[in-house]
């Protein structure tokens, strides 16, 4: 979940044009775009197979302290926790089970962002193995129930946790036991913003099943091979999923600040503290005040960071349907990302491939492709067929794109794992199955032992 910065004093909201334009400041030329990414991981000790608490010698405090003291990140506290900290551009922050995110900075290639999560791993490792702990290359913990998992002490969390069950009846799940893989994408103007919408979101099916990886759940299969997926559909309808309008002609930044005033509030941020506001609507805040406080810009901003729909807006775009995985995963991710959406030939291609797919047909193909990833169907062709035609798509935008490291090599050397994974048919969870039913006897022991970041 997105971490914002509170700025101050910021103005209140006048006019409906206001919510516009905190759209429009993400506007950029192409020749600025940049890509960012964000990664969740869950920490486990390696010795009792145990989450790892905030608290304690060996706990999350004591991996972010030593960060600090030892890699040079600055703190941000909330009271007296210690809840995230910066250095640059980049952030690490804390989920509500403890997994840590890394934000990353806005970078110009997909050689950058690797680079970048080399460091972080190089780092958290050095900190984290004297404490006996390991992050998880998954996208669910698989181990234990959420009643087992720990809390941060995050205020914004707090009200999360008391509203959230009553509308969806895994959100406690997705808030301690998962973990997902992001990418942030510029727009230049509300056309371009549209179509990278229309293109990501009809494109989930395909995207997810590729990133398949949380296929266990309390010890057990879950039957899904993105659970993680399957959890965020039965989390808050309102607010996750689909954006039905961004499959109709026309769609831009009023239509979907018009979904967005219709998502229920969180809360708002006074004086430093959150104030529950909890299903409140955010329309009625803007129009009407609630306890006398008036809906300011920042308020705005914060309302778009508490909306979890699988292609979101705020000043930048973010696609956010993918299981967290292995380093050469995310590297891929930010391949593809910059293969499909910064190059206009394939951008205009993808959107051509998945014309026909509707809002009607959305939330089952995503459940599906949650379920049986790559084998499940989409406008009756298997999904696996659509997968071999977008990296064919994303290959060829990233020749044109033709960013070279110092090897020279461009982007598509980090196709390699989607690349088979689209040719197999088989995503990483599909092959975790396959080791459960063989060689690891139906225990999970060995994949604890596998599946962290090395």
């Amino acid at each position: 979940m997105t971490s914002f910065v509170f700025m101050g004093e910021s103005p209140p909201i006048e006019s409906f044009d206001d919510l516009l334009a905190y759209f429009r400041t993400g506007e950029k030329p192409a020749g600025e775009w940049r890509l960012g990414t964000e990664h969740e991981k869950i920490g486990f000790y390696l010795e009792t197979r145990s989450p790892v608490p905030y608290e304690g010698a060996n706990g999350i405090h004591s991996v972010l302290a030593a960060l600090i003291e030892q890699f040079g990140w600055r703190p941000v506290t909330e009271g007296d926790n210690l809840i995230a900290l910066d250095r640059g551009e980049a952030n690490i922050t804390l989920e509500p089970g403890g997994q840590v995110e890394l934000s990353g900075a806005q970078l110009a290639t997909a050689h950058d962002v690797c680079h970048e999560l080399r460091v972080h791993l190089r780092e958290i490792q050095a900190v984290s193995e004297p404490l006996g702990i390991v992050w998880l290359t998954l996208g669910r913990n698989p181990f234990v129930t959420h009643q087992e998992m720990p809390w941060v002490p995050k205020e914004r969390y707090k009200v999360m946790r008391a509203y959230l069950p009553q509308k969806g009846s895994m959100a406690l799940d997705m808030m301690v036991g998962t973990g997902t893989v992001q990418t942030n994408i510029d727009y230049s103007d509300e056309a371009d913003m549209a179509k990278k919408l229309r293109v990501g979101m009809a494109a989930a099916p395909i995207i997810n099943a590729l990133f398949a990886n949380s296929p266990f759940a309390a010890g057990m299969p879950s039957g899904y091979l993105s659970s993680r997926a399957h959890i965020w559909l039965n989390t808050d309808p309102q607010r996750c999923g689909i954006i039905p309008a961004a499959f109709e002609e026309g769609f831009g930044y009023r239509d979907y600040a018009e979904y967005a005033l219709d998502v229920p509030m969180f809360f708002i941020h006074r004086d430093g503290r959150y104030i529950d506001y909890a299903g409140q609507s955010f329309r009625r805040f803007m129009e009407k005040g609630l306890d006398g406080h008036v809906a300011t810009r920042e308020d705005w901003a914060l309302h778009l960071t508490t909306i979890f729909p699988e292609m979101r807006l705020k000043n930048y775009l973010e696609l956010r349907m993918c299981d967290t995985g292995s380093r050469d995963m995310i590297c891929a991710l930010a391949a593809l990302t910059r293969g499909l959406f910064y190059d206009r030939t394939t951008l205009d291609d993808a959107a051509h491939m998945l014309r026909d797919v509707s809002a009607e047909q959305f939330p089952a193909a995503l459940e599906n492709a949650a379920r049986w990833g790559l084998q499940a169907d989409l406008l009756g062709k298997p999904i696996w067929e659509w997968a071999r035609e977008l990296m064919a798509l994303v290959r060829s935008g990233l020749r044109r794109l033709d960013a070279r490291n110092a090897e020279g090599e461009n982007e598509e050397v980090f196709l390699a794992p989607l690349d088979e994974i689209a040719e197999t048919g088989k995503p990483h969870a599909a092959l975790l199955m396959d080791l459960w039913n063989g060689p690891w006897k139906r225990s999970l022991i060995p994949l604890f032992s596998e599946s962290y970041f090395h």
